[in-house]
């Protein structure tokens, strides 16, 4: 037991996840239903709170709900507050004074030097206390490849600090380090300044009654990016996005100067002062530093769209998967039409369906979907469709290997699988046995004693193989059929006879 812990505490000085007990207040929201399914993935017991009571959402996400708060803070072993900034430091001084010695308290607020002074006053001085900033939203699918911000406090972080670290890297996240001063100083221009300017283009588009529908017909690849960024800020809780202005006291300055600037940029333009405002941006470019490697990545950005997007469009009449963002629910089926901002699939019949959902058109919307990988979309079609399954049995040529003819078959995209199902000798007066399995049928000699030559009875004495092809449900069984029965004939082996008669009478028997 750490020495600063007091007598008798129950604390997981390992912090085993799963004897490790995550309390979430404001887990109820939407950041903290996020980092409830991240905690719970890594094995944690998460429970959440939420002012407004919603135990529905505590259910949906198979989390309890923290009925008696008076309960639930002392026996947590990390409490995090994940609730409106406005509300944070009151929150922190009510519940932090009950926590546990030897346990974490975490805030999950866009700004720093509050939260982390009020999780010093208020928070037993055995509680560890951790500032911490996720960089993303909770559309975010995954905390890979997303920023996280770490304020440790000196002599209060010593315990968990390297632990939620490791935590938040091992999910792929990049972590940043720094002190509350500081955070708030940069996230006063990296948010306050951006999503400012964003809110204020999307409000000054409201005022000029502009059609942004229309527009979009209009314009580059840069243009319609940077009005999804905009539309991405307009489209989240506005409540968020004021209390990020409002309670940074470093915004306010931030503002000043660019509004100075929209001011001077304006006045240089209405005097057709072209000299001015070129040494303004030539003056701002040395400013902001590398805007070479600035345009290569947005070029990256931008060519990555369009890539996606010409793929999309050469897939029109192919079959198709698309990974719904926010659902996960998997769309596959032929692409009957792709447009910029939707695509129609006639939707494949997978195992279970309902008749009548045969050859079912669905629109999706394009923001929505990331199209699947054609490893992805195989593995789809092997698992969800009903197959179809043949036998085709050949005699290989001499010396053939049986292996290196099944990996040629395999090569044919239509097939979720192939294997050898046989392998025997061919029809041999001295030898009748099979190699490995399958039993020896007596016809088979009397089909040899029929062979009138010697040049064929050789032939007949080669090794046999059935090869067993599973045939994707939404291709045509009996053309890949066909397909693979050419390409074996191709490679040197012979179909044999009992197979071509059983495949006659087959094809007799549908005619009837």
């Amino acid at each position: 037991m750490s020495a600063n812990l007091k007598p008798g505490s129950q604390v997981n000085t390992d912090q085993n996840p799963e004897k490790t007990k995550v309390l979430i207040l404001g887990g109820t929201g939407e950041m903290g239903q996020w980092f409830t399914r991240f905690f719970k993935q890594k094995g944690y017991e998460v429970t959440v709170w939420g002012k407004g009571g919603k135990t529905e959402i505590a259910r949906k996400l198979e989390v309890p709900f923290a009925s008696d708060l008076e309960k639930a803070v002392p026996e947590s072993d990390i409490v995090i507050v994940s609730v409106p900034i406005n509300v944070t430091e009151e929150t922190i001084a009510e519940f932090a004074p009950k926590m546990k010695a030897g346990s974490l308290l975490m805030d999950f607020t866009s700004i720093k030097v509050k939260p982390v002074e009020a999780m010093k006053k208020f928070a037993p001085s055995d509680v560890e206390i951790l500032g911490t900033h996720p960089m993303f939203g909770p559309t975010i699918p995954t905390i890979r490849g997303q920023t996280v911000i770490l304020v440790p406090v000196k002599e209060r972080s010593e315990k968990w600090f390297p632990v939620i670290r490791e935590l938040f890297e091992e999910g792929g996240a990049h972590v940043e380090i720094t002190t509350a001063a500081e955070h708030d100083r940069l996230v006063s221009v990296v948010q306050g300044l951006t999503h400012f300017a964003y809110i204020t283009i999307g409000t000054t588009i409201d005022r000029l009654d502009f059609d942004i529908k229309k527009s979009r017909k209009f314009v580059s690849p840069v243009y319609a990016i940077m009005l999804d960024f905009v539309g991405r800020i307009l489209g989240q809780n506005p409540y968020l996005y004021a209390l990020i202005q409002m309670e940074n006291p470093g915004v306010l300055d931030v503002h000043d100067a660019f509004i100075r600037e929209c001011e001077e940029l304006s006045k240089l333009v209405r005097a057709h002062d072209e000299e001015s405002f070129v040494k303004k941006m030539k003056s701002a470019a040395r400013k902001y530093g590398d805007t070479a490697h600035a345009l290569r990545k947005s070029d990256k950005l931008i060519n990555s769209r369009i890539t996606e997007y010409e793929t999309i469009l050469n897939s029109v009449g192919k079959v198709c998967g698309f990974s719904h963002f926010y659902s996960g629910k998997i769309h596959v089926g032929t692409l009957e039409k792709a447009g910029p901002d939707e695509v129609v699939l006639t939707k494949l019949v997978s195992k279970g369906t309902s008749p009548h959902i045969k050859n079912k058109f669905v629109k999706l919307k394009l923001e929505n979907l990331r199209m699947l990988s054609e490893s992805e979309l195989w593995e789809w079609r092997k698992e969800n469709l009903e197959h179809s399954i043949r036998d085709i049995s050949v005699l290989i040529p001499d010396g053939a290997d049986p292996t290196v003819i099944l990996n040629a078959i395999n090569t044919n995209k239509q097939l979720a699988t192939c294997e050898i199902s046989d392998i025997y000798k061919g029809i041999n007066q001295e030898d009748h046995k099979r190699v490995n399995w399958g039993n020896y049928k007596g016809e088979d000699y009397k089909e040899f004693n029929l062979i009138e030559t010697e040049k064929e009875r050789e032939k007949a004495k080669r090794l046999g193989v059935t090869y067993r092809i599973t045939v994707f449900g939404d291709c045509d069984a009996n053309s890949v059929e066909a397909d693979v029965t050419s390409l074996l004939c191709g490679l040197g082996c012979r179909i044999r006879k009992k197979n071509l008669k059983q495949k006659e009478k087959s094809e007799a028997e549908r005619k009837i």
